[in-house]
């Protein structure tokens, strides 16, 4: 079965150092990924990057479906500025 836990280990293998947050309804996640990994990548390559640390769990059907939040140290802060949770 499929945690935020397990979740929130695997991006957190996948992105060394990042912040992960993971909220979970059913088969569908919202994950927050803070990393500067991210830096000088266009939106999509971010999406990109954090698909591939899904794999099989999206072919096998155990995640349905993501949402994909993966922000720099420094959009993050000004997003939390701003009151953005999530």
């Amino acid at each position: 079965m499929v945690t935020n836990e397990s979740i929130q280990q695997l991006l957190q293998e996948s992105f060394q150092g990042a912040e992960v947050s993971v909220a979970q309804s059913g088969s569908k996640f919202d994950v927050r990924i803070v990393s500067d990994e991210f830096e000088g990548l266009r939106a999509i390559k971010r999406q990109q990057r954090v698909y591939a640390a899904f794999g099989d769990l999206i072919t096998s059907g155990a995640v349905h479906a993501i949402s994909i939040n993966a922000l720099t140290a420094d959009e993050w802060k000004q997003q939390s500025r701003f009151g953005s949770n999530f």
